[in-house]
């Protein structure tokens, strides 16, 4: 809830508006696990406020730890949507979310989920084989940071994980307004990127609302090909997505990425790279280049090293910088397009808070 939402179910309550503010900070700056944690607040108010509400905080049921320190945490959802502006709708059986906090040096990065699943279905990525199980409430999307074991330690938030943002992006934009809110956790926007594959008009509410950092899924500049790849580029392709985007300026404070995931033998050659070039020539951004990785029943391959090499020096040659993204988590099926929950469902009870 956001803090003007506080207030008003204070007052609803017969009790002072700045009750609301009270528990805001009780919530984003102390993180309290229950509603009686919330001390200042006398014992008649907390008592009536747990007869309605609860903090909605849920730890995660499992951990798998890989060699390079990435973790990937396995998170109860505790409700769900099944269509786009639903509110809270039970989940009427256990459902989960992977989230993957990444270490590096001074930085500390967590990937999160916004979705159960994933509707997009591209060939490259598990998680869309799973197929799509439902939308997360804001509660369980900032639940993988307020429930976090490290969640003081992080430096960078990325919408990366399961789930399409601008698919549910009412969720995800009320998620990140109390991320970015000075009553709540008052991180800079700069510090949050939010990735989608494309979804015109949702991608355009999201950069005239936010000021979070977007990344593109781009994967092929060739639209055939990334159709192919891709079914979204049938309904929102990748030249309409770069024309947007052109009405934005980028060269300040937000930032704008293209992911591109290598595969051997399809998108790697320098017809590709060429095309890349005037796809984004004069667009102020930067492209990540990713190592695939194997996935059960799709006929892809990652391409070696310095091929990709290659392929990043010559579009930062020819005006696109470009970087060789650093694989992690491997070893725990935590890297790129390796996510699903869809064995985890029937193993696990969430805990409640």
């Amino acid at each position: 809830m956001t803090a003007a939402e506080l207030r008003a179910a204070a007052k609803s309550m017969g009790m002072p508006a700045f009750t609301g503010d009270q528990i805001a900070k009780w919530l984003y700056e102390r993180h309290v696990r229950s509603i009686d944690d919330m001390t200042n607040i006398s014992k008649a108010n907390r008592l009536r406020l747990a007869e309605e509400y609860e903090v909605g905080c849920a730890d995660p049921v499992e951990a798998q730890r890989s060699k390079d320190g990435t973790v990937k945490y396995l998170f109860p959802v505790r409700t769900v949507a099944y269509k786009a502006g639903e509110n809270n709708t039970a989940t009427g059986q256990s459902k989960f979310v992977e989230t993957v906090y990444i270490p590096d040096n001074d930085r500390a990065t967590l990937c999160i989920s916004c979705e159960v699943g994933c509707k997009m279905d591209c060939l490259f990525c598990q998680t869309g084989k799973q197929g799509f199980e439902g939308y997360l409430q804001a509660s369980d999307i900032l639940n993988q940071i307020y429930s976090l074991p490290e969640r003081d330690t992080l430096t960078n938030i990325v919408f990366m994980e399961q789930g399409e943002p601008m698919d549910n992006l009412d969720n995800v934009l009320r998620a990140t307004e109390i991320l970015t809110a000075p009553y709540a956790y008052a991180w800079s926007p700069k510090r949050i990127t939010v990735s989608t594959i494309g979804l015109k008009d949702k991608l355009r509410r999201f950069l005239d609302e936010s000021d979070c950092h977007v990344a593109i899924s781009l994967h092929s500049p060739l639209h055939e090909q990334r159709a192919s790849l891709m079914p979204i580029e049938k309904s929102s392709p990748i030249e309409e997505i770069v024309e947007l985007l052109r009405n934005y300026d980028f060269s300040h404070q937000r930032r704008l990425s293209f992911e591109y995931i290598v595969f051997d033998g399809v998108n790697d050659s320098m017809s590709h790279a060429k095309e890349i070039v005037r796809l984004l020539k004069g667009l102020f951004c930067r492209v990540n280049l990713i190592n695939f990785h194997k996935i059960p029943n799709v006929d892809l391959r990652g391409a070696d090293h310095k091929k990709m090499e290659v392929f990043r020096d010559y579009l930062t040659s020819h005006g696109v910088f470009t970087t060789i993204r650093a694989s992690r988590g491997e070893d725990i099926y935590a890297a790129c397009g390796m996510l699903t929950t869809s064995i985890e469902k029937g193993r696990h009870t969430p805990k409640q808070a």
